[in-house]
C-alpha cells in the first residue's frame, strides 16, 4: 500500500507541474511556475484582445511571426524541454497540428527559459512539424501578460482569423479540447 502512495504521489508531482533537474530551471515547489488544468477556455468573440505582435528566431534558424499568417487561425503553445506537463501533451499538438493544417491552422511553438541544446533535443524527438520560436527570455511569453501568466507553462492560445485571443489553456492540453476549440474558432 505504502508503494502505491509514493506512485502516486510521485504521478501528481509529474502531473500538475513543471519540475526539471536541471540547474538554473524551475524546481517542484517553485512559486514562479503556474500549473494549470489544460481546459480550453473560448471567448465570446465581443471579448477578444488583439494578440500582441509574435516574431523571433527559430530553433532551426529562420524566423516567425503570427504577422505571417495574418487572415489564418494560429495556436501558439509556449513550452520548455524540461516541463514534464509540455512533453506529455507534445503528441496532441503535433496531432491536431497535422489534421487541421489542410484547413488553414498554423502552428508556432514558443521555446522559452530553456537550452538551445536542449530545446532542439526536445524538437527532433517530438518531431513537432511547425517551427518553434527560441525565446530564452521570455519576451513573447510577456507579451501575453493579463491573458497568460508569463509563469504558466505549458500554455496554448488560439489566435482567430482578426488577430484576436479566441482561446486559451493554461497547462496540457487534451486532444478534444483542442482540436473542437481549434475547430470552434476556425469555423467562424
Amino acid at each position: 500500500m505504502r508503494a502505491k502512495s509514493i506512485s502516486l504521489v510521485l504521478l501528481a508531482v509529474l502531473v500538475t507541474g513543471c519540475a526539471g533537474s536541471q540547474s538554473g530551471q524551475p524546481q517542484a515547489g517553485d512559486t514562479r511556475f503556474v500549473a494549470g488544468d489544460g481546459k480550453m477556455q473560448v471567448f465570446e468573440a465581443a471579448d477578444r484582445k488583439p494578440a500582441p505582435a509574435v516574431e523571433g528566431p527559430t530553433l532551426d534558424g529562420g524566423t516567425a511571426s503570427l504577422a505571417a499568417h495574418k487572415g489564418k487561425v494560429v495556436v501558439i503553445n509556449f513550452w520548455a524541454s524540461w516541463c514534464a506537463p509540455c512533453r506529455a501533451e507534445a503528441p496532441v499538438l503535433k496531432e491536431v497540428a497535422a489534421e487541421t493544417k489542410a484547413g488553414g491552422v498554423e502552428f508556432i511553438g514558443v521555446d522559452f527559459k530553456d537550452r538551445k541544446a536542449d530545446a532542439l533535443a526536445f524538437e527532433r524527438t517530438e518531431g513537432t512539424g511547425y517551427p518553434s520560436i527560441y525565446d530564452q527570455p521570455g519576451k513573447v511569453a510577456l507579451a501575453f501578460q493579463g491573458t497568460v501568466p508569463p509563469a504558466a507553462i505549458p500554455s496554448t492560445l488560439i489566435i482567430d482569423k482578426q488577430g484576436r485571443i479566441a482561446a486559451r489553456a493554461l497547462g496540457a492540453v487534451r486532444y478534444t479540447d483542442l482540436k473542437n476549440a481549434v475547430l470552434k474558432v476556425r469555423d467562424e
